[in-house]
């Protein structure tokens, strides 16, 4: 179906964290996220991507993502008309980088798309379950024991798995009590690409711990050293950071870096390369989880259906909207439908827009370009 764009809506947002979640690459009190709105006659979609306030995840941040957008990257697409999303790639291809912006307006896109032929996304993208398997994860905390008390709760929530923040300072001990405390529990950690591979001896001794994964113990841009690390493990490697696109992942596979996959739908550029990860990565036998960066009910909502993809094989970070937020941007705001389950929206499109009130109190900056 063709897609005259006939405008692009730009708002940069900040959106306060019920408590602080802290990472190896830092604290945030608040997230800072682009939502674009894209609109074509009677219709429009919704599209978010957060690279958050500084550039520590990656290169981007949220109000650079929001220029970008502005003045880049969204006169390439208003007044246009867009019939794929390889299409809306391609006019964006000539730009490096930018992934979080450019995934913005991707999203925009494919929620618009999928409204305009009165489908739900998730079908749309040929998704296979209408309830997609989630996990609880938990950040560094002030002490071991306010750890052990929540991941308790999870348990008794009947969360299928638990990833754990790890960082210096909080490493092999940690690990060590939480499995002591639940030697069944499915668990694995996330490094955040904060080591190297003189580490290499302790990630060695996470052997001993039955994690599920490794998530991004090297640096954020590297395959070659995660190969090397991969070789001297037990435990499988998932790689986080350094998949920015279709062929960084296929690098990655054939130089055995990693055993598993995460895909963020902002770090890859939107779900057209999204969903060209995963087909790579089914056909290589590569099993993929979804990635989310505490996006709101918008983001989330997309990220939902990326989940119900047939290789997505382990529980994904998409996260009852509660869980980090005081009120959600968006309504409905994501709720589990049963432990450690969530539905995907069967209503057209991703199912979910922003409270036109929450998004002016949320918003930072705004932009509006018209064809």
């Amino acid at each position: 179906m063709s897609t005259p764009i006939d405008a692009i809506e730009i708002y940069r947002v900040r959106m306060t964290l019920v408590y602080p979640f802290r990472t190896a690459f830092g604290d945030e009190a608040a997230i800072e996220s682009l939502l674009v709105k894209m609109t074509s006659g009677a219709h429009y979609g919704w599209g978010e991507a957060s690279p958050w306030a500084a550039p520590a995840y990656s290169s981007e941040w949220a109000q650079g993502a929001f220029l970008v957008v502005r003045d880049w990257l969204g006169p390439q697409l208003v007044g246009k008309c867009i019939e794929t999303g390889d299409e809306l790639q391609a006019r964006l291809g000539r730009f490096k980088g930018n992934f979080f912006a450019k995934a913005s307006l991707d999203l925009a896109w494919w929620d618009l798309h999928a409204r305009q032929l009165g489908q739900p996304l998730w079908k749309l993208l040929g998704g296979v379950r209408s309830e997609v398997d989630v996990g609880a994860d938990f950040g560094v905390m002030d002490h071991l024991e306010e750890l052990l008390t929540v991941i308790g709760e999870a348990v008794v929530q009947g969360f299928r798995r638990v990833k754990l923040k790890f960082r210096p300072g909080w490493e092999l001990e940690m690990v060590r009590a939480v499995r002591d405390r639940f030697p069944d529990t499915t668990i694995h950690i996330d490094c955040n690409s904060g080591y190297s591979l003189g580490n290499t001896s302790m990630f060695q001794a996470l052997d001993n711990f039955q994690l599920a994964m490794i998530e991004q113990p090297l640096a954020h841009d590297d395959l070659i050293d995660h190969a090397k690390l991969q070789s001297s493990l037990r435990t499988p490697i998932c790689l986080d950071e350094s998949i920015t696109s279709l062929a960084k992942a296929r690098k990655a596979i054939e130089l055995r870096s990693c055993r598993w996959i995460n895909i963020k739908l902002g770090r890859v550029g939107g779900l057209t390369e999204a969903v060209r990860i995963h087909d790579l990565c089914q056909q290589e036998n590569i099993p993929c989880w979804v990635g989310g960066m505490l996006e709101s009910a918008v983001g989330a909502s997309h990220c939902i259906a990326l989940a119900t993809l047939p290789n997505i094989r382990y529980p994904s970070d998409i996260f009852p909207s509660e869980r980090f937020y005081a009120k959600d941007l968006a309504q409905p705001e994501i709720r589990l439908s049963r432990p450690s389950q969530i539905s995907a929206a069967n209503r057209d499109g991703i199912g979910c827009e922003p409270d036109p009130y929450e998004l002016k109190r949320c918003q930072l900056d705004y932009a509006m370009l018209q064809g």
